[in-house]
């Protein structure tokens, strides 16, 4: 089951993405509106927790563009705001769920829970290229018989490069969505994780590879199978 943390806070947007990934989530950060509004909009997760007061782009802008655009994944507000009237214009924005900062997450786990079992969340189809098949709630690869986990970061890029088998990814593709920024300093990093992705296809005697294409990005090629 994947869940996206919309939070600017960062150190408890990571709280909430440790808690989550031990609970066997697979989990994605977002720490500000707009980045997170086009994470959401892919229309890949279970449910979304999402902080009010954001920077470039407010919750409450996101959520009402979420449910425009028919997106009606359950959303979880994250706010100080305690006020009957905030928490009234947020479910009234299409909301499932409010709960006020701080909080106990027990109490954040028992929402997800509760959200999901309401929306009759089905549970993930693990995402599948020729010969490989990528387990999300293991973040493993698997071939065969055989599998190798992944870091968290090489999971969502191997993740990324299969949902889009044949066409390319861009290292910004890979920034923004593994990395949330748009810092340079990140660029080389998709050059090494992709270097370790590769590696692990070969452990596992896949058929797919990683190509480069020069200068524009990667994408994967299976080979004849």
């Amino acid at each position: 089951m994947r869940i996206l943390v919309v939070e600017d806070e960062i150190g408890l947007a990571d709280a909430i993405g440790a808690i989550l990934t031990k609970e066997k989530y697979i989990v994605d950060i977002a720490n500000d509106g707009r980045t997170g509004l086009d994470y959401a909009l892919t229309g890949g997760y279970d449910c979304i927790l999402l902080d009010i007061m954001l920077p470039k782009m407010n919750g409450l802008d996101v959520l009402t563009y979420l449910r425009v655009r028919e997106v009606e994944t359950p959303v979880l507000l994250l706010t100080a705001k305690s006020g009957t009237d905030d928490k009234i214009k947020g479910l009234d924005c299409g909301a499932d769920d409010y709960l006020t900062k701080p909080f106990a997450m027990g109490e954040l786990l028992a929402r997800v829970r509760a959200m999901t079992r309401r929306k009759g969340v089905t549970p993930d189809i693990n995402p599948k290229y020729k010969d490989i098949t990528l387990d999300l709630k293991k973040g493993a690869i698997i071939c065969g018989v055989n599998s190798i986990v992944l870091g968290r970061k090489e999971f969502q890029m191997m993740e990324l490069l299969v949902s889009k088998a044949g066409q390319i990814v861009t290292k910004e593709d890979f920034v923004k969505k593994v990395w949330g920024n748009d810092d340079d300093s990140e660029y080389n990093n998709v050059e090494v994780y992709i270097s370790f992705l590769r590696k692990k296809l070969q452990l596992l005697h896949s058929v797919v590879q990683i190509k480069t294409r020069r200068g524009i990005g990667y994408c994967l090629d299976g080979g004849m199978i």
